[in-house]
């Protein structure tokens, strides 16, 4: 039996362990917005915003960040990251892995050094002025947002006042409001009922011009028929008077004409209607028949 049990033995063989393997997780396909590298500030902070939300919502890892954000660059971006690459690999410097890194490289190359102080100087003179409501408050938000100030509401909702224009300020102030948002809409409908006052007033205001008009219109007409009515009798006038020279003009010469046959004036020989002809023997004068 021991015989037996030992020969079984040797020939048995004990079954491979099963080791469990974790399923490699499927990341989802990402893409991001282009960048070009153009000098504008807001453009790149907007890019920037909306890489980082898209990171977000779709748990890009630290390592897949800096390569699928290289990869959106496009033009003078593109060639600005490959001579960063160069250049850190001819002075043995550690690659860029992470996104922090990268993000700060390219503020550096985008963001002057002076920005947030200019923004903290828009900020401090933004008055609503040709705004709306609602484009005034955006605009202060995203101020706020740049420079990275967190204030208490209280102070932001003085801040709004303050800028907002002396037409709405004026009505909202005797007010009540809880917060920044129940001020906001209390201004937007101040903004309206003004805007629909400045409408009735401007339709009273043409309406008025058009009957205005019209009756000007009237006595512009009148006083037009009048001064041609004038024109044409001091037309008939001159006319009249240069009749009047012409026929003055041509008796005038009619008279300077004298007959040599009759020694009368007024007319020619061919032309005399008296038969006597005139003759001169010395100092007397003669008529005689034709």
């Amino acid at each position: 039996m021991h015989d037996d049990s030992l020969a079984l033995g040797d020939h048995f063989q004990q079954p491979p362990r099963r080791t469990h393997r974790t399923p490699k997780v499927k990341e989802s396909r990402v893409d991001l917005p282009y960048f070009h590298g153009k000098d504008d500030v807001e453009g790149y902070l907007d890019w920037e915003t909306k890489v980082e939300q898209i990171f977000t919502c779709h748990q890009v890892s630290e390592e897949r960040k800096v390569s699928l954000a290289t990869l959106s660059f496009q033009g003078h971006a593109m060639y600005w990251w490959t001579s960063l690459v160069r250049d850190r690999r001819l002075h043995n410097d550690p690659p860029i892995q992470y996104w922090n890194e990268l993000r700060s490289a390219l503020r550096r190359r985008h963001i002057s050094s002076y920005y947030t102080r200019e923004l903290i100087n828009k900020l401090q003179r933004l008055h609503q002025k040709n705004m709306t409501v609602e484009e005034y408050r955006q605009t202060m938000e995203l101020y706020l947002m740049r420079v990275g100030i967190r204030e208490e509401e209280d102070i932001t909702i003085a801040r709004f006042l303050s800028g907002l224009t002396f037409e709405i300020r004026d009505k909202v102030e005797l007010l009540p409001y809880k917060d920044l948002n129940d001020l906001v809409q209390l201004c937007i409908k101040v903004e309206q009922q003004n805007l629909r006052k400045n409408f009735k007033t401007s339709s009273y205001s043409s309406s008025y011009s058009k009957k205005d008009y019209k009756s000007k219109g009237k006595t512009f007409e009148k006083k037009n028929i009048f001064d041609s009515s004038k024109n044409l009798d001091k037309g008939k006038e001159k006319e009249k008077e240069k009749e009047k020279k012409n026929t003055s003009h041509t008796s005038t010469k009619s008279s300077e004409i004298k007959c040599f046959k009759c020694l009368g004036r007024g007319h020619i020989a061919s032309q005399c209607p008296n038969k006597k002809v005139m003759i001169l023997r010395g100092q007397d004068i003669y008529s005689s028949q034709d």
